[in-house]
């Protein structure tokens, strides 16, 4: 049973008390973990793994664009930018080539670094306002 697990329980109420924009660095971290993990897989010629590690991060980032706020024009742009994203990741799988999984990590390392930016001011903002 997962819940007997302290770190399994750690982790669960890590998700449940955080807040929205730290689920979506939890995301953006999860997601660039798949893909470093379908590397090594590729390199060991693990070709299940590397297809399960590539399905589930490109599974976060079709649930980061399902979360886009479609009311910022900023929106369409980072859309375009996941779908691409999602493409290497496909491409990569396909053509067993981890220049294009590279290509995918580094957009969405741009994303958590920007992120994490802004998770950071915001919390100078509110307690400088304490």
């Amino acid at each position: 049973m997962a819940m007997n697990n302290p770190y399994a329980k750690y982790q669960n109420n890590t998700v449940n008390t955080s807040t929205p924009g730290e689920l979506t660095l939890m995301l953006y971290n999860g997601c660039l973990k798949f893909i470093e993990q379908a590397k090594r897989a590729m390199d060991d010629n693990n070709i299940e793994e590397k297809n399960k590690s590539v399905q589930k991060a490109q599974a976060i980032i079709s649930e980061l664009m399902l979360t886009l706020d479609s009311t910022y024009p900023i929106s369409a742009n980072m859309l375009v930018l996941y779908e691409f994203a999602n493409n290497r990741l496909i491409d990569g799988n396909i053509q067993n080539d981890s220049a294009l999984f590279d290509e995918a990590s580094d957009i969405i390392k741009e994303f958590r670094d920007t992120w994490k930016q802004v998770i950071q001011i915001n919390r100078q903002k509110q307690y400088a306002n304490v």
